[in-house]
């Protein structure tokens, strides 16, 4: 019983950290810093609004996954799409064009703390998620 508690902590922690990472500055340039919010843009809604829109939304219905019964067997499914908006925000940086794309071909270099919080979160919810 002891381990399923502490599964369940792991999961906690890391949908926090992914929720806590999605409004930290995630990626920094010669314009600025840039959180999650500022990726969200219903004028030009892309991939990379609807990534931004899916790593978020699966952050905190994740979180509430953690404390309501009734969604406690969507947890995977809640990391999932958190997983797969961070995919999809990967490749609309890559395909789109302006600032985007500048940040997609340098990835790595422009990313900041909210960019690893999210990393971070998710390998520790991964975790959480697997009950062996």
């Amino acid at each position: 019983m002891a381990k399923n508690t502490s599964l369940n902590l792991f999961y906690l922690i890391g949908m926090a950290l992914v929720v806590v990472g999605f409004c930290c500055p995630m990626f920094s340039g010669f314009l600025g810093s840039a959180n999650g919010w500022q990726f969200i843009n219903f004028k030009n809604s892309g991939f990379v609004t609807i990534g931004a829109l899916l790593i978020i939304a699966g952050g905190i219905a994740g979180l509430a996954a953690c404390f309501l019964p009734q969604l406690s067997g969507m947890k995977f499914l809640l990391l999932v799409i958190s997983i797969v908006g961070g995919i999809i925000l990967v490749i609309g940086f890559t395909t789109n064009g302006g600032i985007y794309k500048a940040i997609g071909k340098s990835l790595i270099k422009h990313a900041t703390f909210g960019f690893y919080a999210i990393i971070v979160g998710w390998v520790l919810a991964i975790l959480g998620a697997t009950k062996k």
